[in-house]
């Protein structure tokens, strides 16, 4: 995944990909739930990986606590979406996809060949959402929207699908 500065020099986004202690202790204390460092481990691993499966979430966390099993990394994911933390998308026909709520919306333009993930800006499907809004009253939502085709590294060479 790339990291921040890669994103910038990119030309995408760069998100502060930190939440406080504090803030998710706050959080938690509100649904009367309380802050455990298994809780922490997997929000930082979300924020860190940018973009992952609950599956890289655990071979992440499992780097720092070996003892957390995926049903905690699942169960914990779900919490976290409920508190708006995080939120997830389908990028291929297996598990969730994660990454930060707090991100700016983005489409996800998926590489069928490498599997890598890049992000562009979703004002540039306005045209499209208002043409369907118009014509169908269908609601684009364009924040969940992902492309899969053929990245820029994996070039044009039909041969490499």
């Amino acid at each position: 995944m790339p990291s921040g500065r890669a994103a910038e020099q990119r030309g995408r986004p760069h998100y502060d990909r930190r939440v406080s202690e504090s803030s998710l202790a706050e959080l938690l204390r509100a649904r009367g739930l309380r802050l455990t460092a298994q809780r922490q481990l997997i929000l930082q691993a979300v924020l860190d990986l940018g973009h992952a499966t609950p599956e890289q979430v655990h071979t992440a966390v499992r780097e720092v606590a070996a003892g957390v099993n995926i049903t905690t990394i699942y169960r914990t994911l779900e919490l976290l979406e409920r508190l708006g933390l995080v939120t997830h998308t389908h990028l291929s026909h297996g598990s969730p996809t994660y990454h930060a709520a707090g991100e700016d919306q983005h489409v996800h333009l998926v590489c069928r060949v490498c599997g890598a993930i890049d992000e562009m800006d979703p004002e540039l499907l306005r045209p499209l959402a208002d043409q369907l809004a118009s014509e169908r009253g269908f609601r684009l939502d364009i924040g969940h929207v992902s492309f899969f085709g053929r990245c820029g590294r994996c070039g044009d060479d039909e041969d490499r699908s």
